[in-house]
């Protein structure tokens, strides 16, 4: 539908108005070019569902033509996007009607947005003040699903809100959407619901990593992964990606015979809990009732400071007039609904300029290449470098130096590429040359047989050496404060520190003579080396650095020696016996402890005063707990997890990775999320609260 060129050009008219984000445009000619834009980036998005820009840059565009349009109504044209919802639909799935067309909401990014949203309710209803019901906004796939008799009939996308494709197929797939529920008890013959598709974070990140696993690229994000899903062919696909669904309004219902409606449909909380009673999700625990826009501003406030603490992804709340008299008082434009409003959180997403990607060495020899944008703002800070993982990332993203890029900062905060831009492309783009050897100290690169990742495997290669002395010092590691990634590099550019063994043995008189070292902050360093000597076992054995080996193998591991150069002794096919370690973690165990320079090293940090004997074993040996298994998730009433894992294991319990059939207690705290849905289902894990877990273990 759109040329090279013409893309070209409406994406250059984009960004300059994104730049220069006027409050309203002065001319008809110029209003045309901004409609233009706004059509072209609503079929990239509805149509191709492959967005040019993000979701925060094409709201900006959106508001500007609602007022420039508003200052001169005579600008307006019947096509306008501010007077219709995006057109196309794709022709892989039957189209169907909505009983409701599904708007677009109002959004809005400040309070003073929220306060005007509030006085034009006010006066148009005639009401002092207005009760308002608040949720959060979804950030997934649209649905609409229609309920007959208390059957699922009908799953459909949001589409152009008018019509939208049959999907009902997958729509079944989805477990916490029922298939059928007790509307008639209500009164309630036909009913139709609006909702949300979502993948978690928990399955969004097992779903990639299995992925990854089998060579595919991974998905971009959550949002894209659901509402792609939505539209898969193959129905045992859909099931796999463990899709749920968030129900937020019943937009329309038909009653049986004689009844009348039901309490519960007189505000739209009511609706909200009736749906919950029915065994959807509904966000009943999220949502809030205030009366008056005030507090409906502090609550979104504290929300967003919440957001990432979700086991889903949000991007904002949702004001909605409680009232549902008062809705249809209201009523709506032929955009969005006069009774409803969006309050946006800070941007996730932004364009960027590829600039150059420089190559990082971790401490296993890793080449990372890392991207250098154009410093963009997204989510509350501003980007400029971004990790590509390896090479075959930069394969799969097309990435070439010179491209614009769309990036995304997710909720765990780490910025990523969500793809590369390539119909902007003027010819003057690089191709991104990866190294053949390494770019410190100038080896032959290697690649295993079955890994993405190129290493150097020079083991004294100066870059790797400064990353395994870091990563040794790390807070969950030894933890030695004072010893962060900075002061180490400074001191092994200046000859002070060249290897592990060489943090004990440091010339504390010459550290005192640098710039930013005091008498007092020597002698906290000199503390802090000292009393990582007697750090538990198993924070050394993660110290280590060992490839594969992660906090938990490494308490594993700790658990079966009563010496940590036991483990020596063992065979690979005696580590394989020990809980989730398999043949990659056991074969990189037995690699490191055959190494003599290893051991050697071992030997050193021993005679440094390192303790190496596992008293934790001896104590776990005839413990209280010994041998019951624990698991803790959400977030406790009183103590961090770190601690609650240290009190089970001090009594002998044993802490696991994941809900399994191992699994005797599982400990849940608020927000529990994808651990206690899949405990509840396993039917033979022991669900307790701190309370009773403090109890258990006589505290």
């Amino acid at each position: 539908m759109y040329s090279k060129e013409s893309t070209i050009a409406l994406q250059e008219n984009t960004q300059a108005l994104l730049k220069e984000n006027p409050e309203i445009l002065d001319s008809k000619e110029s209003t045309e070019v901004l409609r233009r834009c706004l059509r072209f980036h609503e079929y990239r998005y509805y149509i191709l569902s492959d967005p040019l820009i993000a979701d925060g840059e094409y709201d900006q565009l959106f508001k500007l033509l609602e007022r420039t349009e508003k200052q001169h109504p005579g600008w307006i044209t019947k096509d306008s996007p501010t007077q219709r919802v995006a057109k196309e639909l794709t022709a892989n799935f039957t189209t169907v009607q909505h009983l409701v067309p599904m708007l677009s909401l109002d959004n809005s990014y400040n309070e003073s947005d929220l306060k005007d949203f509030d006085r034009k309710a006010r006066q148009l209803s005639g009401l002092e003040n207005i009760t308002y019901c608040v949720e959060p906004k979804f950030d997934g796939g649209s649905i609409s699903l229609i309920y007959e008799n208390n059957f699922l009939v009908r799953g459909a996308t949001r589409g152009n809100g008018v019509a939208g494709d049959d999907i009902t197929t997958n729509i079944r797939q989805i477990r916490s959407l029922p298939l059928s529920a007790g509307f008639s008890h209500y009164g309630l013959q036909q009913v139709e619901i609006r909702g949300e598709v979502l993948m978690n974070k928990n399955s969004f990140k097992k779903y990639n990593d299995a992925l990854i696993e089998k060579g595919f690229p991974p998905l971009a994000n959550p949002r894209n992964a659901a509402s792609g899903t939505l539209r898969i062919k193959d129905p045992s696909e859909v099931r796999k990606r463990n899709l749920e669904a968030f129900v937020y309004h019943i937009s329309d219902y038909t009653l049986q015979p004689g009844k009348e409606i039901p309490q519960e449909l007189i505000t739209h909380a009511g609706s909200l809990k009736l749906l919950w009673e029915l065994g959807f999700r509904s966000p009943v625990k999220e949502m809030r009732v205030f009366e008056g826009i005030d507090d409906v501003i502090r609550y979104c406030q504290e929300f967003e400071e919440q957001r990432d603490h979700l086991p889903y992804e949000i991007d904002g709340m949702v004001i909605k007039v409680n009232d549902l008299d008062l809705q249809d008082q209201l009523g709506m434009t032929s955009h969005h609904p006069r009774w409803a409003m969006a309050f946006k959180f800070k941007a996730r997403q932004g364009t960027s300029k590829l600039l150059n990607v420089e190559f990082q060495v971790g401490r296993t020899g890793s080449i990372t290449p890392v991207a250098k944008i154009e410093p963009v703002y997204i989510g509350g800070v501003t980007v400029s470098s971004i990790s590509l993982f390896n090479e075959d990332v930069i394969r799969e993203k097309d990435l070439m130096i010179g491209d614009t890029v769309l990036v995304e900062r997710a909720g765990d905060v780490i910025p990523y590429i969500v793809k590369s831009l390539p119909e902007l492309r003027s010819g003057s783009e690089k191709k991104i040359a990866f190294p053949h050897s390494c770019p410190v100290c100038s080896s032959q690169l290697f690649k295993e047989e079955g890994e993405a990742v190129w290493r150097c495997i020079n083991i004294e290669c100066p870059a790797q050496v400064a990353e395994r002395m870091i990563h040794y010092v790390s807070k969950d590691a030894l933890d030695i404060r004072g010893l962060g990634e900075a002061n180490i590099k400074k001191f092994y550019d200046l000859g002070l520190l060249k290897d592990i063994p060489g943090i004990y043995k440091l010339d504390f008189e010459t550290i005192g003579k640098l710039e930013g070292f005091g008498a007092k902050s020597v002698e906290k360093l000199k503390e802090a080396i000292e009393q990582s000597k007697e750090q538990p076992l198993h924070r050394l054995l993660f110290a280590l650095g060992i490839r594969f080996v992660g906090e938990t193998t490494a308490k594993v591991l700790a658990q079966k020696v009563s010496h940590l150069l036991d483990l020596k002794n063992l065979s690979l096919e005696e580590l394989q016996t020990l809980e989730d370690i398999g043949p990659k973690v056991a074969g990189s165990i037995v690699h490191f402890f055959s190494s003599e320079d290893n051991i050697n090293m071992l030997k050193e940090l021993e005679s440094l005063g390192i303790k190496m004997n596992n008293s934790k074993k001896q104590m776990h040996d005839g413990g209280a707990l010994e041998g019951v298994t624990f698991l803790f998730t959400g977030t406790l009433p009183t103590l961090k997890r770190s601690e609650a894992e240290a009190m089970a294991e001090a009594k002998g319990g044993k802490i696991l990775s994941g809900v399994s059939a191992k699994l005797n207690y599982l400990v849940v705290g608020e927000d529990a999320g994808s651990k206690l849905d899949k405990a509840k289902k396993l039917n033979t894990v022991n669900i307790i609260s701190e309370a009773e877990f403090l109890k258990m273990i006589g505290n």
